[in-house]
This record gives structure tokens, sequence and C-alpha cells, in this order.
């Protein structure tokens, strides 16, 4: 079976095509990657050789590329994670983020809808986020029912992706299943996120900046128990359902990383409240929402999935994973490794 995964060389992608090339040796994975600053084939370099796995430079807004691949191949599912995801970058270049997330996924769909004759044994699973759905107050949870109220350039273009994605499930009778997940943190993670930036700025001496008052709350999820979710969701998952993934580590900015920071010292021989004193509060970004948090008992209740990780013990574990990584981290913060695999990878 060929089951295409787009955005496999960044975060969340590296962790499930692993989990997915090591767990399922008769499936033949393919990556489609366009290898933008954010992904990164150093994330794979232990399953490259692996005969299962294939990698595909090209971007998923290139329909000819798409025509190709699944003529060339017999692609069964799409598991889509291709997109850009940083809410800053989406503030400065909107753009962006509808070419790829809107533009993109409408790309994916179409190819699925000329490709697949029949749709027995075909799924389209798309990976959303939970900030489509806006922001909480003090209490309460987002839940597979709750209405979308995207407040961000970025979450506007998930929010239309998974519009798409029931559109072309309810007109066309595509196959698709949607997730929609909480804050990943965990190893491989580029350091424009919260946690691996102030992992980076700590070693470097540099401020940890903080938006606003740090009140803002966020639920984490360890990445590679989100990746055994995706396994969950993409072979279990009712079709036309949803499901929200989340890591029950509901943290504000501020004690986020006054943990980090402690556990940091620790791990560097720092004394301790050495890195918290770098701690700055800077002017906050436009549209910033207070709170997210996940009520993720359907996942557990109906695919018997919960998160395996503490937030305690996922922040040790990527700390550790950073620490003993610097090339990798000193690599991705230089940018070079960009124009090597551009050198290094042409497009199909």
């Amino acid at each position: 079976m060929s089951l295409l995964i787009t955005g496999g060389a960044g975060f969340i992608g590296s962790h499930v095509v692993r989990l997915f090339v090591q767990k399922y040796p008769d499936y033949h994975i393919i990556n489609l990657d366009a290898l933008t600053y954010a992904g990164n084939l150093e994330n794979l370099k232990d399953i490259e050789q692996r005969p299962n796995y294939t990698f595909v430079k090209g971007s998923i807004t290139d329909p000819l590329l798409l025509d190709r691949l699944f003529t060339q191949q017999d692609i069964k599912g799409v598991i889509h994670l291709a997109a850009e995801s940083h809410v800053d970058r989406s503030i400065k270049d909107p753009m962006a983020f509808i070419d790829t997330n809107i533009k993109g996924t409408a790309a994916l769909l179409n190819a699925c809808k000329a490709h697949w004759k029949s749709f027995e044994g075909r799924r389209f699973y798309q990976i959303s986020t939970d900030e489509v759905f806006g922001a909480l107050g003090p209490t309460g949870y987002f839940t597979e029912e709750s209405p979308y109220a995207p407040n961000s350039p970025y979450s506007a273009s998930k929010a239309s992706a998974d519009h798409l994605v029931r559109a072309y499930g309810e007109t066309y009778g595509l196959p698709y299943v949607i997730s929609n997940c909480s804050n990943n943190y965990g190893p491989n993670h580029f350091p424009e996120k919260l946690i691996p930036l102030c992992i980076h700025n700590i070693l470097e001496g540099k401020d940890l900046p903080i938006y606003g008052n740090g009140l803002y709350t966020r639920d984490w999820l360890f990445v590679k128990d989100h990746a055994l979710a995706i396994d969950q969701v993409y072979h279990n998952g009712e079709n036309a359902a949803t499901y929200l993934i989340g890591g029950h580590n509901e943290y504000t900015n501020i004690d986020l990383i006054r943990l980090l920071c402690d556990q940091m010292d620790a791990a560097i021989g720092n004394p301790q409240g050495t890195s918290q004193k770098r701690i700055t509060f800077v002017k906050d970004r436009p549209g910033h929402d207070l709170r997210y948090a996940i009520d993720a008992s359907k996942i557990e209740r109906s695919l018997g999935w919960t998160p395996a990780h503490t937030f305690e013990a996922g922040l040790a574990a990527t700390i550790k994973w950073y620490l003993e990584n610097p090339d990798w981290l000193a690599q991705v913060t230089s940018g070079a490794y960009q124009s090597y695999y551009e050198n290094q990878y042409k497009s199909e």
C-alpha cells in the first residue's frame, strides 16, 4: 500500500513518517515536502535508506507534480500535514498561508478526486489545529462540536482547509477524517516556537521573550504521543468524523517558561534561578487568543488513545534531545541547511 504523507520533513510530519515506516514495513511511505525553512531531512536520517520509504521534494500547490505522483503510485491514503504554521509569520505574510494551507489542500483534494476512481479502501486525513475554534475563557474546553471562530490568518487558513475537506466529503463522497490537536512540542521542533526558542536562547545567553503578561494558556501535547494518535485515527477512525487530540497539560506561558528554566538550569549546571532572570515581557501580538484547552475524551473512548507523557516528563525528554543534538540546532538556526537541500534535491 502506498501512503502519501505531506510535510513529512517537518516537525510533526517527521515523527509520523518515522512511526509509519518502522511500524508498517508493508506500506510504501511517500514523503512529499517542499523543504521550506522548517522542513529538514536531517530529521529523517535514521530511516532514509529504508526500502519502504521514498522522499519527493515538491509543493502541494503544484497540481502537475501531484498528478504525476498519483499516476505513478497507487496511493491508497493521504495524511496531510504540510502547512505554514506559525501565527506570527501569518500576520506578516498572510498570502503564503492562503497559498499553502488553502490552495494546497484544494490541490490535494482534487488529485484524490481525479485519481481515486473508487473510494473503497481510500482515506484523506486532514491534520488540523485547535486554533480554528478561536479563544476560550478561563474555563471550559474545545470539543468536536465547538464552532469555528478563527482569529489569525493562520487559524483562518486551517479552518478553510478543514471546510474544504468536509465539502469534498459531502459533495463527492471522498472518505475523510479530521483531527484538531493542541500545541505540540518535542524533538526536532524548529526554534521559532516558544519551547525550542527558549531552549536555544538559554544556551546562547539571550533573553526569553514572553508576549504580554505571560498568562496566555495552552494545552501541550508531546509530539510522539500525537504521532501515535494519528496512527489510531488513520487506521481506526470513523469516516467523516472529527477527533480532538490533546495532552491534558494546560500551562500559562509564564509558568511553562519558569519550569523550562528550572529544568534547563539543572541540565546544564546553572545555579537555580539563572535562566529565569532572562525572562522578558514583550509587546503582545495582534489577535492573541487567551486560552486553548481540549477535551480529548472522544478519542480515548472510541480509539483507546491517551497521552503517555506528562508535560514535565515530555519537557525533560525534549531538553535532553536538544542538549544531545547541538549540531542539529546550530544547523537549523544558521539557515545553511536550506541552501544545502535546495542544491541536493531538485523538484520532481
